[in-house]
């Protein structure tokens, strides 16, 4: 059975484990560096990024973090997530895991007050995807080796780079678990690969 973590100090927990759950996986609740290790993948949430690397540092995550990355385990970045993905973050000078070679800009799309839904052609997922944005967060640049995945009025707002999925909306937060699929899909790719 494919075990995929979401990582539970804050954010949209719940309803990630959801979705995993209808894409027939063993879903974990990450509370502890620990349990990472009995991880196929990994979906860091939607959130507050400032609070959650508060939150990654006070429970000493962050090197649990990297080294999951270096194994080549897949992770799934959701707004907040896709920002502690990026290798570069507008206006910081140091990033979080820092793993994606994209460059984020955080808030771009406006204050909570100006969330919004918008149906997007994914590639490889989907052709029209209910995406829910919240204070999203959208990628600024992408390195050569990043597959763009998805565009919201030009800007890009999902992209997949190896082993590593970031996207600036909530697809948890919709009945649609196309992307959630999509991502399963990596780690069970990756999980095969280790076999081989």
């Amino acid at each position: 059975m494919i075990k995929v973590g979401v990582l539970a100090l804050q954010g949209a927990v719940r309803e990630h484990m959801n979705s995993l759950e209808a894409c027939g996986v063993c879903a974990v609740a990450v509370k502890q560096k620990e349990q990472l290790q009995e991880l196929d993948g990994l979906i860091l949430p939607g959130g507050e990024s400032t609070a959650m690397r508060r939150l990654i540092d006070k429970y000493d995550f962050m090197d649990a973090l990297k080294g999951f990355a270096r194994e080549g385990k897949p992770m799934f970045g959701t707004c907040a997530g896709l920002i502690l993905l990026a290798k570069d973050l507008v206006g910081y000078s140091e990033p979080h895991i820092g793993v994606m070679d994209i460059k984020v800009e955080r808030n771009s799309f406006g204050r909570q007050v100006d969330s919004f839904e918008a149906d997007l052609t994914i590639k490889d997922v989907a052709v029209s995807f209910p995406a829910v944005f919240i204070r999203a967060p959208h990628i600024v640049e992408a390195g050569e080796n990043v597959e763009i995945l998805s565009k919201h009025n030009g800007r890009i707002v999902a992209a997949r780079e190896g082993q590593f999925l970031g996207c600036s909306f909530h697809p948890e937060l919709t009945d649609n678990h196309r992307l959630t699929a999509y991502f399963v899909e990596m780690v069970k790719e990756a999980k095969t690969k280790q076999f081989v």
